[in-house]
């Protein structure tokens, strides 16, 4: 792969108005813009990060965690469009200065594809399929479609969520440029050659990233036409690093708020990243700061800025491999020594207290009870559209949403566009009413 087809400010949908753009280097920072004031954007806002919402002690969301990354991103775009422009001067001339806003705009748009309540959300979609009512189902459509129910994933709902026609809207989505898009993709291949639960797109959308790598120049792996599987498009990598580092430190700040970690188990945690005379210092600037919540936030704009610098020199130094395809696994988990060792530290410390803490449990198992009685009300609803009850129901679906489309398996992605599209508070809302037990005139 080359830098210079790589970086493309053409749109998806408007291929055709390409050339007769002048302000070029602008195109990706509407992207961002675009993203912004989008209503999916928005109501990241009511979905769930990790912790419980709403509550008493802030804690994130999905809207302040994707500002958090995409901020994170433009820095690492930025430094890395930096110091390759220093290696190649001969790409003065592309639109690799641009790497800050593709990223960050990517970065904005990677978690738009969850569905409401978190990972339990995905969870209660596929085990839908898989093993409950849903199963009914398969046989009424392909093999390789049936793996896009069982193996469901955000990852690929973002990409479906930015580029797909919906009803009434214009061609190409979002409109988004090919870079940005091409950026969130994380996993470039389809349901049916994952190799775990987390893959790209799905087969609804396998000509669309096909029409993207063609363009970019984006390296196919495998022979098959129907079934294609790509390399990672490079900034996926930065894209992706940024996501490890704020999930994992504010992941870390929020359990200290929540008091899941102690103060002392906290600093311990984000000092570790540094060598002995750094960290001295740091203990002396602590000691002019009384609050405790300051001193994490102190500690952890410092392990940011060091997991950011690392991530940068890992890029850097294996450009050739990322550009080849051969580059394997992520940023974080390519750095060594002890910023990589404090890292993982983070995470066993994640896996083992946070992650599996009675609030973040109890919201899982919430979640999974609501989002799989929605999902087997409205399939069922729209698998048997003319009850009386199912009516009813589907008035309750925004027309965009073309859930008696005449093909079952673009009918059954409508009702799953609908569904991943709640916040929590919505989908709650609704589950209520449904069950009977809230009353709008009561």
């Amino acid at each position: 792969m080359n830098w210079h087809q790589l970086i493309s400010n053409k749109r998806l949908g408007q291929e055709d108005l390409h050339y007769q753009k002048r302000d070029d280097r602008t195109e990706f920072h509407r992207d961002y813009d675009r993203l912004i004031f989008s209503s999916p954007f928005r109501r990241l806002q009511n979905k769930t990060q990790v912790f419980p919402l709403p509550g008493s002690i802030f804690v994130h969301n999905r809207l302040t965690h994707s500002l958090e990354v995409a901020s994170v991103g433009r820095s690492l775009g930025d430094d890395v469009s930096r110091r390759l422009l220093e290696k190649h001067p001969e790409l003065h001339n592309s639109h690799l200065s641009e790497c800050g806003s593709i990223v960050s705009a990517a970065c904005l748009a990677h978690d738009m594809g969850n569905p409401p309540f978190g990972h339990s959300g995905e969870r209660a979609i596929a085990a839908y399929f898989a093993e409950g009512a849903g199963q009914k189902y398969q046989s009424l459509v392909t093999p390789e479609q049936w793996k896009d129910f069982v193996l469901y994933d955000g990852n690929a709902n973002a990409f479906r969520l930015l580029t797909h026609q919906f009803l009434g809207r214009r061609k190409g989505g979002f409109v988004m440029t090919y870079s940005t898009l091409a950026s969130i993709v994380k996993y470039p291949y389809p349901s049916i050659l994952a190799p775990k639960p987390k893959f790209g797109f799905f087969q609804s959308e396998i000509e669309t990233y096909r029409k993207i790598a063609n363009e970019l120049g984006i390296l196919q792996v495998n022979d098959s036409d129907a079934q294609p599987s790509f390399t990672r498009y490079p900034l996926v990598y930065l894209v992706e690093a940024a996501d490890d580092i704020c999930y994992e430190i504010m992941d870390i700040e929020d359990a200290h708020k929540l008091k899941i970690l102690t103060t002392e188990e906290t600093k311990r945690l984000l000092l570790n990243y540094f060598d002995e005379e750094r960290q001295q210092s740091m203990k002396h600037i602590l000691e002019n700061v009384t609050d405790l919540n300051e001193q994490i936030v102190y500690l952890r704009s410092c392990c940011i800025g060091a997991l950011e610098s690392a991530c940068v020199e890992v890029f850097v130094e294996n450009e050739e491999a990322i550009l080849n395809g051969t580059f394997k696994e992520s940023l974080i988990k390519n750095i060594k020594g002890r910023i990589g060792e404090a890292y993982r530290a983070c995470e066993e410390t994640s896996y083992g207290k946070i992650y599996r803490s009675k609030d973040v449990v109890d919201i899982e198992l919430a979640g999974y009870k609501i989002i799989s009685t929605l999902i087997d009300l409205f399939t069922t609803a729209a698998m048997n559209p003319d009850g009386a009850y199912s009516k009813l129901l589907l008035e309750r679906v925004s027309k965009q949403y073309e859930v008696t489309d005449s093909d079952i398996y673009h009918r059954l992605m409508a009702v799953l566009d609908y569904v991943t599209g709640m916040t929590d508070v919505y989908a709650l809302d609704l589950f209520r009413k449904i069950n009977g037990e809230s009353i709008p005139i009561i």
